[in-house]
């Protein structure tokens, strides 16, 4: 029988916490191994080594598994989906995505045990697993799509080429405007937070600029899908979905961005690895699905 964690339940175990007190000076996400393909690290990018614990709920998680689907690793790098709910004991397999088929876990905890006994810190999807040591190698989603995007022979495995040497400044400039004024701020600005009405003028300015950007070209970096495209539509796709629950500005009111967004939906790793049940986005499905450069 497969092993399942018990239900969800917040008043038997309380919420989930980040506990880290302001003396204690270590990343947030704590396990920053990179997979390298020169012997540059302990942990070499080879094929059926590495399992990456998930959610589809998560947009950082999500750039991971679409990094690997794109980039034709799908056979190399095995893949694994935590429940959405959480208490205070953190992520947790159910029978809502299966079992843990790599450890048998019941709580993705239990990986970051193995690893740091009696682990205090963030416990977080993506997780890069490393079946050869028994430990975690990342959770640091900002490394992680990278290295799986550039350590392994993409043109060999049939893949695109997310992150070519030729861009990879433009691509890491984009990171640094992107995170801060869109894929850091669009929960914010759906939310009823008091800093919301800020967070909203700073990502309708972002969306402006990006839809002028996309005059002219299919996608950020030219007429090819880059780690650029694959970072922005994983917000793009759940603030859309958070503006028509809250009555915030739709992405069809940008018709450029619009147009990009479905445009990359459309290609069948983006469609393969959204949810949109995992964020409530039911109700913006048909939208997403309407042909491209049809305004709805």
């Amino acid at each position: 029988m497969p092993n399942y964690a018990s239900p969800a339940d917040t008043a038997t175990h309380g919420e989930y916490t980040i506990k880290q007190t302001p003396e204690d000076t270590r990343p947030l996400y704590r396990f920053t191994g990179r997979i390298s393909n020169d012997g540059s690290t302990p942990y070499p990018a080879v094929a059926d080594r590495y399992h990456v614990y998930s959610g589809w709920f998560c947009p950082w998680a999500q750039r991971v598994t679409l990094v690997i689907e794109l980039a034709g690793l799908s056979d190399i790098v095995s893949v694994s989906y935590v429940d959405g709910k959480r208490d205070a004991r953190g992520w947790a397999f159910r029978e809502t995505y299966g079992p843990d088929p790599v450890n048998g876990f019941t709580l993705l905890r239990e990986a970051y045990n193995l690893t740091e006994p009696d682990f205090d810190g963030h416990v977080s999807v993506p997780t890069l697993w490393d079946r050869e040591t028994g430990k975690v190698v990342s959770n640091d989603f900002a490394t992680l799509d990278a290295d799986l995007s550039s350590q392994y022979d993409v043109a060999a495995n049939g893949g695109v080429e997310l992150y070519p040497t030729a861009l990879r400044s433009q691509i890491d400039e984009l990171e640094t405007w992107l995170r801060a004024d869109v894929n850091s701020t669009a929960h914010v600005a759906t939310s009823d937070s008091p800093a919301a009405a800020e967070a909203a003028e700073t990502l309708q300015k972002a969306f402006t600029q990006l839809d002028n950007r996309l005059q002219g070209s299919r996608f950020l970096l030219g007429d090819d899908v880059t780690l650029a495209d694959v970072r922005l539509f994983v917000t793009l796709v759940r603030y859309d979905a958070a503006a028509a629950r809250t009555g915030s500005p739709r992405l069809s009111e940008f018709g450029e961005l619009w147009r990009y967004a479905r445009d990359l939906y459309a290609i069948e790793a983006f469609t393969k690895t959204t949810d949109f049940s995992s964020f409530g986005g039911d109700s913006v499905v048909a939208d997403w699905q309407s042909p491209v450069g049809v305004a709805r």
